[in-house]
């Protein structure tokens, strides 16, 4: 009875995939004046609270990451005027973190993407301000001894769709609607 009963824990951790906790990570965030160049951009990171990426055999296939919407830091800055922008992009202005301190990300789907570096086109869930929109990037995705690295390549999403809107009179005229993120997650 014990060995039916490990073989069932067996084959349904197989048949569902293994879960590997995300160890360390890297989400950088780029903002844009309504021209987007380096030049009129402001960037930083964001800190991911927690994670985990599903491995079945040695395929990525799912995870879901929580971003700690409390980090937000631009890193473009120093001093006085860093604590301004964040403390602006914390508030209601943007991200209004005291009500929605975290952001999720949970990945629906992985398929293959044609480009050599970026060898994984990645589709999931983003959910930030309560509002969830389906997002893909491409993303070089490795596996070696129990190790499971993504690396996004540089994407855009649409903030208003998260109702990430910047409230001032001047409403989103000084703000490109696009933001740009680069995610790096490695899991074991």
């Amino acid at each position: 009875m014990k060995k039916i009963f490990l073989l069932a824990v067996l084959a349904s951790g197989l048949a569902f995939g293994q879960a590997k906790k995300v160890v360390s990570s890297d989400v950088q965030w780029w903002g844009y004046k309504i021209a987007k160049s380096e030049s009129s951009s402001h960037y930083g990171t964001v800190k991911v609270k927690s994670g985990e990426m599903v491995m079945k055999g040695n395929q990525l296939v799912g995870g879901t990451f929580v971003l700690d919407m409390t980090s937000i830091n631009a890193t473009d800055l120093s001093g006085e005027y860093q604590q301004k922008l964040n403390g602006h992009l914390k508030n209601g202005d943007f991200f209004e973190v005291e009500k929605y301190p975290t952001a999720i990300f949970k990945i629906t789907g992985i398929k293959k993407n044609n480009d050599k570096v970026y060898n994984s086109l990645v589709t999931g869930n983003l959910t930030v301000k309560g509002k969830t929109n389906t997002i893909s990037f491409p993303a070089k995705i490795t596996y070696a001894n129990g190790t499971v690295s993504l690396a996004s390549k540089k994407f855009s999403i649409d903030r208003q769709k998260f109702d990430v809107a910047y409230k001032s009179t001047m409403q989103d005229v000084l703000v490109k609607d696009d933001m740009d993120l680069q995610v790096r997650v490695t899991a074991k």
